[in-house]
């Protein structure tokens, strides 16, 4: 008897264990979310990630934690992502650059379909600045010193194969007329070189062209997008300006690894939709140079980034970038 009564006892709390799963099972999220950022702290995706971030978490109900993993062009915090477990607790913020870029420049090891895109977070303009003793009035005077003088201008950029890069090289083709590239070790640096003289101009974000911009210590000539921006509203756009049809956009998405589940990729999907729709996030992200841009579905916004990323490849590859 006291066999049977221990066998009965087993299968009782068994059966209390396996009834008790569903109910002892919680809702996504039920702990704090890492978000990676290729970046350094305090550049634009460090705080487009902090700000959303921290909108996202009043309707997730749990932290979202930026962790900054600067490094090879952003691909070590990709990479990081990449190798995360597909659960929900470790997404990315990125650009167009995992469409391609990334894979053409440096040796990493994932491609487009190591990771579940979920919605674009933001979008934004360069914005050309000039050297103020350069005698560029104008984009038309620029482009005629460009032609006049082929590769004798110096343009700077953020880093090789950056959205920045990738605007002088579109600016290049525009022209017609090729320039000298001088990579910096970030935007602001990059845009100090053309306040110093040392550089020609540069395509830099607003957070660092507009202050040297407002105080005179460079020139700013215009937008890169194709309407323009509530960044600068007072800047023409470049195709107003005496490039017709010019279109350089900056956007930064949030990413998970391959194989999130549809249920988590949509629960963040709503998540980051309510926060970019909020009045008081937006206005945060315009004070920065940056417009929410949430995207209408996940599908919607894949399909946009592998366009965009697969253009901004297409001028890497012509111009024979390369990282040594």
């Amino acid at each position: 008897m006291p066999k049977l009564l221990r066998r009965l006892g087993a299968a009782c709390a068994l059966c209390v264990v396996v009834c008790a799963g569903p109910a002892l099972a919680q809702p996504y999220p039920n702990k704090p979310i890492r978000l990676i950022i290729g970046y350094t702290p305090a550049g634009a995706a460090d705080t487009i990630a902090r700000i959303v971030g921290d909108a996202m978490a009043k309707e997730l109900g749990q932290p979202v934690l930026v962790d900054n993993k600067p490094g090879a062009g952003s691909t070590l915090g990709s990479s990081l992502l990449a190798q995360a477990a597909p659960d929900g607790y470790t997404l990315g913020l990125a650009t167009g650059t995992l469409y391609g870029i990334d894979q053409h420049l440096y040796k990493v090891k994932y491609t487009p379909a190591t990771f579940t895109p979920i919605t674009r977070f933001t979008v934004s303009p360069l914005i050309l600045a000039v050297n103020k003793d350069l005698g560029a009035a104008g984009v038309p005077e620029l482009i005629a010193k460009a032609k006049a003088a082929p590769g004798k201008l110096n343009y700077s950029s953020s880093g090789i194969g950056g959205s920045p890069h990738i605007a002088g090289l579109s600016f290049e083709r525009a022209v017609g007329a090729r320039m000298a590239h001088i990579p910096y070790k970030g935007g602001a640096p990059a845009l100090q070189a053309v306040a110093a003289g040392d550089v020609q101009l540069s395509f830099g974000t607003a957070s660092s062209v507009l202050p040297l911009g407002q105080q005179g210590a460079v020139k700013m000539l215009g937008v890169t997008t194709p309407q323009r921006s509530e960044v600068a509203p007072e800047l023409p756009t470049l195709s107003e300006a005496g490039l017709p049809g010019f279109d350089f956009t900056f956007w930064f998405g949030l990413f998970g690894p391959a194989g999130l589940p549809k249920d988590v990729s949509d629960r963040l999907f709503a998540a980051a939709g309510k926060a970019l729709a909020d009045p008081q996030v937006r206005a945060r992200l315009l004070a920065t140079g940056n417009e929410a841009a949430p995207s209408r579905s996940p599908v919607e916004f894949n399909a946009w980034a592998t366009a965009n990323g697969r253009d901004a490849l297409d001028r890497i590859v012509q111009a024979g970038v390369k990282v040594d």
